[in-house]
């Protein structure tokens, strides 16, 4: 029984990280009006899925880092009680801060469930040195480091859109017939590279032009770009859920609790994510389509290369960060809404740990 209670309970996490995370890749979309919500966030949970699937071979390391291994005794970590109370704990947390419209990390949710259930059952042995070594420090990074990765990227994205068409690189083929004599005759190809506005690169007769449209391949790299962040987030998000259920026991392994948990996310996503997009589409900053590239260029090699090494950044703080960067770029940020934000993200780890503290004790 208390091991149905806890998938159960995980899969209420599960949806929760959803509903608050689903759309963190494709917000961009929105806000530059790409796309609209409905397309953005369905096309963002497929990707979740993808990437939620993959992470079943790529990203074990997760999945022991959020087993609670090292930070309470190996016992414990197999305790239902104790990962209820982590479960329930997170998911209160990020269930509370997707109704108003908060994006906040589930990273930072689970690892406070950790320390707050650990206290709950052996106050003596909860590994601080470990949880803020190898886990908090990385998630504390990762905004910073986005937020100035934007800063540097956004002018280049910008500058390259700014170009105008006729300097879009061109490739042009004049073809030449050669007779040597009445009774042979050859082509000859003549190869130019040029921009489409040089004389080299002008329609005439016997000429190919093949053109490399700029700034639509930009709008197609945002598309990608989305996808691409959606992907990493269901590569590193995943794991740390799944964990719960894979630690409980009862003869779950990785592959069952990580399809289970990808289910759950793409319903959570799918039916109660509209106020987090809101938030990150239209009330952090202004934003055009180059920009919301470069947040989710900055946003993609973070959480990939992390969810690669087993380092829990949080995508939240990173997709966010970088938005933060575009604001700070552009001079149009909302600073209310940063603000509650950033005490959204300060209040995350303090309320799971006490809320985990309390389940923790009701369920010893």
């Amino acid at each position: 029984m208390a091991l149905i209670l806890l998938v159960l309970v995980t899969l209420v996490l599960a949806a929760a990280n959803g509903a608050n995370d689903n759309i963190k890749g494709a917000a961009t979309l929105v806000g530059s009006g790409i796309v609209g919500h409905r397309g953005a966030i369905a096309f963002a949970t497929l990707a979740t899925a993808v990437g939620g699937v993959a992470s079943i071979y790529l990203a074990n390391g997760l999945l022991m880092a959020f087993s609670g291994k090292d930070i309470v005794p190996d016992e414990i970590t197999a305790s239902l009680p104790f990962l209820l109370a982590v479960a329930s704990g997170a998911a209160m947390t990020v269930w509370l801060a997707t109704w108003t419209g908060m994006p906040v990390s589930t990273t930072h949710a689970l690892l406070g469930g950790l320390l707050g259930a650990g206290v709950a059952v052996v106050p003596q042995q909860v590994g601080w040195v470990v949880a803020t070594k190898a886990m908090l420090l990385p998630l504390l990074i990762s905004p910073l480091l986005a937020l100035l990765l934007a800063l540097v990227l956004v002018p280049a994205v910008r500058h390259l859109r700014a170009r105008p068409a006729q300097n879009d690189p061109c490739v042009c083929a004049d073809i030449q017939m050669v007779t040597d004599s009445p009774a042979l005759a050859a082509a000859r190809t003549t190869i130019t590279f040029a921009t489409a506005g040089a004389r080299a690169c002008a329609p005439a007769p016997g000429r190919a032009i093949a053109s490399l449209p700029v700034r639509v391949w930009l709008d197609r790299a945002h598309l990608g770009s989305a996808a691409a962040v959606s992907f990493a987030r269901g590569l590193n998000d995943t794991p740390k859920i799944a964990a719960l259920m894979v630690a409980g026991g009862g003869g779950l392994g990785i592959g069952t609790a990580s399809i289970t948990v990808v289910t759950a996310m793409a319903l959570g996503g799918l039916l109660a994510s509209r106020r987090v997009s809101d938030t990150l589409a239209h009330k952090v900053t202004r934003m055009d389509a180059g920009e919301g590239l470069s947040g989710n260029l900055v946003t993609t090699a973070l959480v990939m290369g992390a969810s690669r090494f087993g380092l829990p950044v949080s995508t939240t703080h990173v997709s966010t960060g970088a938005l933060f960067g575009i604001a700070a770029g552009n001079g149009s940020g909302h600073a209310e809404v940063i603000r509650r934000i950033l005490l959204a993200w300060c209040v995350t780890l303090p309320l799971a740990s006490v809320l985990a503290f309390g389940f923790g004790l009701l369920l010893r």
